[in-house]
C-alpha cells in the first residue's frame, strides 16, 4: 500500500485499477475507476458488499457528469444544479453509460458533486468521477479516520489520501430525481 500524500499517487493508483481511501464530507470513502469492472469488483469484495446494492459516483463538478446526464430532460437538471455541490446524492435514470457493477440492480445511477476540497482536487486531478462508498465492511460502522481505514483494510488498499473529513455528522442525503422522494436522510 502507498500512503498517498500527493494527488498524483492517488490518481496513479486509480488509473492503475486500484482502490483508494479518502476523506469525504462526513465519512471516509473508498473509491476506484467507475469504468473498470475489475476495480469495482475488487472494491465490492473488499467491502463484502452485495453487488445488487449499487454504488455512488462522486465528481468535482456537474460538468464531469455530462456523459451520465446526456438525454436527461431539462426540467430534471434544475434540482441537480440547485443542490450541487454539496452532500446531496441523486438517483438519476441511467442512460446506458453506467457499468452494471456500479448501477447494481437499479435502473438509476447515484451521483453526487462534492463540496469537499480534497474530493474536488482528487476528481479534478483524475479528470472525472470516481466511485464513492463508505470505507467499511458491509453492515459495520464507517471509518472516521485514516487510522480506522488502516485498521479495517490493512494493506489491501492501493493508496490512502491523507486529509480531514468535511464536518458532516452523517453520509449524504439520497433522493430519487424523478420523484423527489428521500431514500436516506
Amino acid at each position: 500500500m502507498i500512503v498517498a500524500d500527493t494527488l498524483d499517487a492517488a490518481v496513479a493508483a486509480l488509473r492503475g485499477g486500484g482502490v483508494i481511501a479518502y476523506p469525504t464530507e462526513g465519512v471516509w470513502g473508498l473509491g476506484c475507476d467507475p469504468d473498470s469492472d475489475e476495480a469495482v469488483a475488487r472494491l465490492l469484495r473488499l467491502k463484502q458488499r452485495d453487488p445488487a446494492k449499487g454504488l455512488i459516483l462522486i465528481a468535482a463538478s456537474i460538468a464531469q457528469f455530462a456523459p451520465w446526464l446526456e438525454g436527461l430532460p431539462p426540467e430534471l437538471h434544475a434540482p441537480l444544479v440547485a443542490s450541487w455541490p454539496g452532500p446531496n446524492t441523486w438517483l438519476v435514470p441511467d442512460n446506458g453509460r453506467t457499468h452494471a457493477l456500479v448501477r447494481g440492480a437499479h435502473e438509476c445511477v447515484a451521483l453526487r458533486v462534492s463540496d469537499h476540497p480534497g474530493v474536488i482536487a482528487l476528481c479534478q486531478a483524475y479528470g472525472g468521477p470516481i466511485v464513492s462508498t463508505s470505507a467499511n465492511k458491509a453492515s459495520e460502522p464507517s471509518a472516521m479516520s485514516a487510522a480506522e481505514v488502516r485498521e479495517i483494510f490493512g494493506d489491501e488498499l492501493d493508496a490512502i489520501v491523507e486529509g480531514e473529513l468535511g464536518g458532516l455528522d452523517r453520509p449524504s442525503t439520497i433522493r430519487d430525481l424523478r420523484s423527489g422522494r428521500v431514500l436516506r436522510a
